[in-house]
């Protein structure tokens, strides 16, 4: 446990003077957690800030390569559809309308993050949790998120909800990175609950998780999602060395398409329930229906 006898009118880097002076034993990113909270003297208010604050960082950091690739044509020959490349216009509505989402729709739900966290029993304390803890468990919340995309992402696409909800983040048949988050607020809930939920699920049941692993693999979440959607395909993109990953390659399919390809990190539930939509995919399916046309006979 850290000691907590600070002063609560120190500023900031005083906090941190103080927690390093009488807790030796922590890192430096130990401690300039330490402080933050010590500094803000709210709990809530320290998560939610500092939650908002990455999760921008983060979308609209990682998403500007993406805009300079397309707004100076760099990388061409890897685009993947070719002919539909985003305007700065287009780039531009977009980023508003993710703005006011994340503002409106997601701004209110990192601020009952933490008394949430904190019901569920997620520890904001420090020291923060061994690397090995940390891997392994955001691993097992890609497999978990991955198995609740799939199936609502599948279900978004049945006529109904799919007219009513999910046909706003189709309105790029070609994506760009800014466009992962370009949805209706139904559909952020919907799917977010993969992200922040399943955490939560699987704090719920063993009682061992730390903001931090959660921090961690939220950041690796929005990498995935932006990128699958930044619409370029590469030699070094992590499908040629993790075959079962899905991809710019396989989402873009689905943007082009409108059918097949839902999951969102990995290729396995598509391949299972034949909802794969690639050239080998559809290769497969002619086969087996020739094979199948020649049993009938």
């Amino acid at each position: 446990m850290v000691n907590s006898t600070v002063a609560p009118a120190l500023t900031y880097w005083g906090q941190f003077q103080e927690i390093s002076q009488h807790n030796a034993d922590l890192n430096v990113a130990e401690k300039l957690w330490a402080a933050w909270y010590a500094w803000m003297q709210n709990d809530v208010l320290a998560t939610g800030i500092m939650s908002f604050m990455m999760h921008e960082l983060v979308y609209f950091g990682r998403s500007l390569p993406w805009i300079f690739i397309d707004s100076f044509g760099l990388f061409k020959g890897y685009k993947i559809q070719s002919g539909k490349v985003p305007s700065l216009r287009e780039q531009w509505d977009c980023a508003k309308f993710v703005l006011l989402s994340h503002f409106t729709v997601e701004l209110p739900q990192i601020w009952l993050f933490h008394p949430m966290a904190q019901f569920f029993g997620l520890s904001t304390s420090i020291p923060f949790p061994t690397f090995l803890t940390m891997a392994y468990q955001i691993a097992i919340f890609f497999v978990m998120e991955d198995a609740w995309h799939y199936f609502s992402h599948r279900a978004l696409h049945w006529g109904p909800l799919y007219k009513a909800i999910h046909k706003i983040h189709h309105q790029y048949s070609a994506p760009f990175g800014l466009a992962a988050e370009y949805a209706s607020p139904i559909e952020v809930m919907i799917l977010g609950f993969g992200t922040v939920g399943c955490p939560i699920v699987w704090c719920a049941f063993t009682g061992d998780l730390h903001i931090l692993t959660m921090y961690v693999w939220i950041v690796l979440r929005l990498f995935q999602a932006i990128d699958a959607h930044s619409g370029y395909e590469f030699p070094w993109s992590l499908h040629h060395f993790l075959p079962f990953w899905a991809g710019a390659d396989h989402h873009d399919l689905h943007h082009e398409k409108f059918i097949g390809n839902y999951a969102s990190s990995f290729r396995w539930w598509d391949y299972l329930l034949d909802t794969e939509y690639t050239p080998d995919a559809l290769k497969r399916r002619r086969q087996n229906k020739g094979v199948s046309d020649k049993k009938a006979q």
